[in-house]
């Protein structure tokens, strides 16, 4: 469906691609907006999957698909008795193509990516959009550039690696990760990929609200947890639209959820102020939801007023209980992020906030093993993960060019002669498409020398083997 970009504060118009996050008059954040007469005669097609509600999304001429959406939404029976719980539901976002929500991201930004013309993506991320884009832009033939805070889960990390996308650490939190990820596009002009500095990822994730609906119904709650914000935002974008298509005169109250160490969306609504704010250092073992400057703060913020909804903190404590209870009752094995929502439900419950008897929705993101608190205390995680990248044939390549320049053959040699020439001039092709090599013509050989770039990937595979 034909799109258009306005300014959430000034109300300014720009055309819907390429897709940009900020407004050139104010500098407000930008989100897609539609002809929405047109909402009103449009259907979802074809089978239950992410593609089904093409009609409700920007234009897209090249749909990729891994297979995303459509995933399970579970009641929850044993916990009902346990906790006295009468309608609750966990929407199971982990069934996905690399276990996490984000693949419904990934699969509309490469999608977009494809159709205008670009070769390489960028971006910024806790780990669950990492993994995501690395797959599909691998599957689809992009290279993925991906900057990582020191804090990243390790199952996400492996999925990177084993994706084939360049990782580089920068920061300690998602925050300056994305600065630099910005730095990265402008310099190079990759696609920007991260969902915090591209509408586009709003308009995949609110799918999940069209799928429960149509599973379910519109609950009473929904329950998100919240880093960035982004997310909650989504779900009340897509139970607008579909108030606004003519599909329901329901709406949900939309509870958002952050740690008790990194709350700074539910500082602002306890506060009743509109700008998120943390003074604490933040800290929480959730480390998808650790986000000290929500870019979609203030419109989390107004989704869950609109809706009439709440905001709390839970503590890492009350986290680890409920991934372990939703595990041991229901067999779903959570992250601790989106164990969260669950937590806050029995908060909440026990605070006679929300009727028991009420239809409640808790969204689940992404898989527990990609980020377990066992997995967590191993001091040996981040090497485990990194046993790729001390194998990777592409970092031995870079090791022997940050040392000198060489030609095709003469790496060939070096390598020990175990994968044949063809393979390691796909491999170097792959290296210069991303930036991290460059070549030269001397003596009628062409030689190879690593980039600036090539020499601070480098220089972040060794950091990420130092660690712990």
């Amino acid at each position: 469906m034909t799109a258009f970009l306005e300014c959430s504060v000034c109300g300014s118009k720009f055309d819907g691609f390429p897709p940009k996050c900020s407004c050139e008059n104010c500098g407000g954040l930008l989100e897609y907006k539609y002809d929405y007469e047109r909402f009103k005669t449009a259907r979802f097609t074809g089978r239950f999957s992410f593609w089904r509600y093409r009609q409700f999304m920007p234009e897209v001429k090249n749909a990729v698909s891994m297979g995303e959406g459509g995933t399970p939404i579970h009641k929850a029976q044993r916990l009902t008795k346990v906790i006295e719980f009468g309608d609750f539901y966990f929407k199971d976002e982990t069934r996905n193509p690399t276990n996490s929500f984000s693949d419904r991201c990934a699969t509309l930004l490469v999608s977009n990516a494809l159709d205008l013309g670009y070769r390489s993506v960028v971006c910024a991320t806790n780990g669950n959009l990492g993994a995501s884009l690395a797959a599909y832009c691998a599957k689809f033939e992009l290279a993925c550039h991906v900057v990582v805070p020191k804090s990243v889960d390790v199952g996400k990390l492996a999925q990177m690696l084993i994706y084939d996308a360049v990782v580089e650490e920068y920061g300690d939190i998602v925050d300056k990760a994305l600065e630099r990820a910005m730095e990265i596009a402008e310099e190079t002009g990759w696609y920007q990929g991260s969902v915090e500095l591209n509408p586009l990822g709003v308009e995949a994730l609110k799918t999940i609200a069209y799928e429960v609906f149509e599973q379910i119904g519109v609950p009473e709650w929904f329950i998100v947890p919240m880093g960035s914000g982004g997310t909650l935002y989504a779900m009340w974008k897509g139970f607008k639209e579909l108030e606004i298509a003519g599909k329901t005169s329901k709406l949900p109250k939309i509870v958002g959820v952050q740690a008790e160490g990194c709350p700074p969306i539910v500082n602002a609504y306890l506060r009743k102020t509109q700008k998120p704010f943390l003074k604490m250092k933040p800290s929480t073992h959730a480390l998808a939801i650790l986000v000290k400057n929500p870019t979609y703060g203030g419109l989390a913020l107004n989704a869950i007023k609109e809706s009439k909804g709440l905001a709390l903190a839970v503590s890492d404590e009350e986290i680890f209980l409920a991934e372990r209870e939703m595990a041991k009752f229901e067999g779903i094995f959570a992250e601790p992020a989106s164990a969260a929502t669950y937590a806050a439900a029995k908060k909440l419950a026990n605070q006679g906030l929300i009727g028991k008897m009420d239809k409640i929705v808790c969204l689940i993101t992404g898989s527990g093993l990609k980020a377990t608190d066992v997995l967590q205390a191993l001091t040996k995680k981040r090497k485990m993960a990194v046993v790729g990248l001390e194998l990777s044939t592409k970092e031995k390549i870079l090791k022997i060019l940050s040392e000198r320049d060489a030609y095709g053959y003469e790496l060939w040699k070096e390598l020990g002669k175990v994968m044949t020439r063809a393979a390691v001039y796909q491999h170097l092709n792959e290296l210069s498409s991303r930036g991290l090599i460059t070549s030269y013509e001397r003596d009628g050989r062409k030689f190879f020398k690593i980039t600036k770039r090539g020499e601070k990937v480098l220089q972040a595979f060794d950091d990420l083997k130092l660690l712990l």
